[in-house]
């Protein structure tokens, strides 16, 4: 687990890794947010997945010395099956201790995932309206800011937005217990990456869809940029979801220019949802 070291009382900003990396890299990968005006708003938290696994190829070869590391999801046979609950409590457990231990102080106000970490932190946002219908006996779209909490993770965590970067559809069901109910149609169990899944919505209405609101950042070039754009299309209600596409493949974008649009619509969310006030 790592965060940056910005004031303690900044708002904070849960970071998950892509499948094959750790929070040590991730960190690294995003040094060109850190230093810039997302740190002076927000403080970063990177947390590594729950499972252990090989380098992604393209993590071995430039961070190859910086192991271990970390999966959030089974994608190849070698990994260890485990049960969808199980697997999405070991998800939420890890998630809760690097919070825990972070010596922050600010409010936990969103979550930001690459790749694979993108669909987990989608999928945190899909539990906490999921727990807040069951505690509220009805769940609508909620107003922008509207404060509905995640008690699995703290008592007091209440995400207000995702940054989801080259995020896949579909959402996974991150209930440990099975006490919400079925998983709902359309999204898929914790237990694997679910890259067979067939079964798609025809719209984004319905209880698989997110009302929280997200900002999705897209390389052009991505070879998975279809299920990308499903998850923004068919997985977030209507006027929530906003775009940043950039022109490159599937990594986190280093040229200025990139960074500068994405940064900037970070801020405009973060603003849009009542964490800052210009």
């Amino acid at each position: 687990m790592a965060s940056i070291n910005p004031p303690l009382n900044l708002a904070r900003i849960l970071c998950l890794h892509g499948g094959g990396v750790n929070a040590t890299v991730f960190r690294m990968q995003c040094r060109r947010f850190l230093n810039g005006p997302l740190s002076s708003h927000f403080r970063l938290v990177f947390v590594d997945g729950p499972f252990l696994c090989s380098a992604h190829p393209a993590i071995e070869r430039v961070y190859g010395d910086y192991g271990p590391f970390y999966r959030w999801l089974r994608w190849q046979d070698e990994h260890d099956e485990v049960h969808a609950h199980e697997a999405a409590g070991m998800i939420l457990s890890q998630c809760k201790a690097a919070m825990d231990s972070d010596p922050g102080t600010g409010d936990w106000v969103g979550v930001l995932g690459f790749s694979q970490g993108a669909k987990i932190a989608a999928s945190l946002l899909l539990l906490q309206e999921r727990m807040a219908k069951v505690v509220d006996g009805s769940y609508s779209l909620p107003e922008l800011g509207a404060n509905v909490s995640l008690p699995e993770l703290g008592a007091n965590v209440s995400f207000r937005f995702g940054v989801l970067m080259a995020g896949s559809a579909p959402l996974v069901d991150l209930d440990p217990t099975g006490t919400l109910g079925s998983t709902p149609r359309h999204v898929a169990t914790a237990d694997g990456l679910s890259m067979a899944f067939a079964d798609w919505p025809e719209s984004n209405e319905g209880e698989h869809a997110i009302g929280i609101p997200t900002l999705h950042v897209h390389g052009l070039q991505d070879p998975g940029i279809d299920r990308h754009r499903k998850l923004m299309t068919l997985y977030c209600k209507t006027g929530t979801a906003k775009l940043a596409e950039w022109d490159g493949d599937h990594r986190i974008p280093i040229k200025t220019p990139d960074v500068d649009l994405v940064v900037s619509k970070v801020l405009d969310l973060a603003r849009r949802t009542g964490v800052l006030y210009d």
